[in-house]
């Protein structure tokens, strides 16, 4: 189950946005439209930008359409294979490989246009077969069918040289929004055996890999416009606090994703860049709803959103890298319902409502919990205190990773959750909110949320979509089971000489094509 929750958690990295038109494009130097400006100078060309990204030596993979565990290795597959669509600002969801895109008025059928020029590091244009290779391939992975919802590989065809079709089982208006994660594209009929030497079409090509290593040197006849920098090094770290001295210390000039902890200590470092994205990390606390749960009741779920101290949660938990959250996932995503009274703090009405629901507070309830992110304990032990004093005694309990994700997750009645993709609504309504969702974290089945979400996903007017996904997040905010009480800031930690890095939250991380060195 755990390797299955990996490719749950990278399949759905870049999905987001509630706005986008039925079709858009774009030219290629509107990549990376969020990149940081920290400099009045102009970017220069040239220089070899050392990344550190965390992973292990036990779960690297080198196959584009694989389970990336590693961020390491994720970030390297980003920069050579390029993916149909990326995340953008507003809207969310940018042309890449895919120059534009057009749906049926039913909105199940969708060609895909490819940019003009595209071609493989081996200099072979890239063809619509190609892609419809990719994708099939794709979609035979274990977790194919999370990556590619409600399309079947025999409905993935090429139509010409350069147009792509895609047929839906059903509506689905926010198709393009799928294709930005793992949609990588490598050439018709690579063999397994090959695929780890298979060309790719991204700004880098691969000069060597060695133990989860890697150099990437320039693509200089990429399609998508001009890349500064000569190269990118990318080096492996098992933890945050290794990759975070190793940047103090000059021997990388980035450590991505590294945290809040590296971030207060390099806080008063004049040479270093605390580069913050926010609406990167969600970390709620899931309350099964149903079969027999002891948080079944919706008054009782209240109770507990109610007595929870948001403030101080992201003060203490997340050192005050992060914002306050709502209980609706996806707080990234441009149509965000923010019009929404945000829950507050209110102890008297919490003990009312869990008084109303008969709710045993003799009992003690476990609290279950892993350790695979940072900040995860902390949480749940600081949840547990806060929630005492509405009479509800909580119990934390650490689980190994393993026995977590097999025992806990999609089964405990009370349980820690995490997700690094939150710029959509409609990722989480359709992955863990809907009824018939095999990856429904809280077992919650809600007929007018189902109605309100497929009548979104079949609206094709961006304005009346917009409105019915409002109705689909005040519906996650009335008596959802998830309590998202704040967002955590992505975090990477860069070297003064560092510029144009990117502030995209999920997979817009790793959109380094423009960077460059200012040295």
């Amino acid at each position: 189950m755990e390797l299955n929750r990996r490719q749950l958690l990278w399949a759905g990295g870049g999905i987001g946005a509630v706005a986008l038109l039925a079709a858009c494009g774009a030219d290629g130097d509107a990549a990376s439209p969020d990149a940081a400006k920290n400099t009045t100078a102009k970017p220069k060309a040239g220089g070899t930008l050392r990344v550190g990204a965390l992973g292990r030596a036990n779960a690297i993979t080198r196959d584009p359409h694989g389970t990336q565990a590693n961020e390491s290795d994720y970030l390297i597959l980003s920069l050579v294979y390029d993916t149909l669509t990326i995340p953008g600002a507003k809207p969310n969801t940018l042309p890449r490989l895919a120059s534009s895109w057009t749906s049926s008025d039913d909105l199940k059928t969708w060609r895909f246009t490819l940019a003009k020029g595209a071609k493989f590091h081996d200099g072979s244009p890239v063809t619509a077969e190609d892609v419809v290779f990719s994708l099939r391939r794709l979609r035979a992975t274990p977790s194919g069918a999370s990556r590619l919802p409600g399309i079947e590989a025999e409905n993935i065809k090429a139509e010409g040289n350069d147009t792509v079709v895609l047929v839906s089982d059903y509506a689905n208006a926010e198709l393009p929004l799928l294709m930005r994660l793992t949609t990588f594209v490598v050439k018709k009929g690579t063999a397994d055996k090959e695929i780890e030497k298979a060309p790719g079409t991204g700004p880098f090509k691969l000069e060597w890999f060695r133990g989860g290593n890697a150099r990437l040197v320039r693509n200089d006849d990429w399609y998508g416009g001009k890349v500064l920098l000569d190269a990118i090094e990318v080096k492996i770290f098992e933890s945050p606090q290794a990759m975070a001295s190793a940047l103090l210390a000059s021997q990388i000039d980035v450590a991505s994703n590294v945290g809040a902890v590296a971030a207060r200590t390099a806080e008063s470092r004049k040479d270093v860049q605390v580069v913050r994205r926010p609406n990167d990390m969600a970390m709620p606390i899931v309350m099964r709803t149903s079969d027999g749960s002891p948080f079944a009741d919706p008054k009782v779920r209240e109770a507990l959103r109610l007595a929870v101290d948001r403030e101080a949660m992201v003060k203490q938990v997340l050192s005050g890298y992060g914002s306050v959250a709502n209980d609706i996932l996806g707080t990234g995503d441009p149509g965000y319902a923010k019009d929404l009274p945000q829950r507050a703090r209110d102890l008297a009405k919490a003990k009312s409502l869990l008084t109303e629901a008969g709710f045993d507070l003799s009992k003690t309830y476990e609290l279950k919990t892993t350790e695979d992110i940072s900040g995860l304990a902390e949480m749940a032990t600081l949840f547990a205190t806060q929630v005492r004093e509405a009479g509800v005694k909580i119990k934390v309990v650490k689980q190994e990773s393993g026995t977590f994700w097999d025992k806990t997750w999609l089964k405990g009645d009370l349980y820690t959750s995490y997700w690094g993709t939150n710029d959509s609504v409609v990722f989480f309504a359709s992955k863990v909110l809907v009824s018939e969702s095999g990856t429904n974290e809280t077992g919650w089945k809600n007929p007018a949320f189902d109605t309100a979400y497929r009548t979104a996903m079949a609206t094709k007017d961006p304005a009346a979509r917009a409105k019915l996904l409002h109705e689909v997040q005040k519906l996650q905010y009335d008596a959802s089971g998830y309590l998202l009480w704040g967002m955590a800031d992505g975090i990477d930690l860069a070297a003064a000489a560092v510029q144009g890095l990117p502030t995209l939250p999920g997979y817009g991380r790793v959109q380094l094509e423009r960077a460059w060195l200012n040295r």
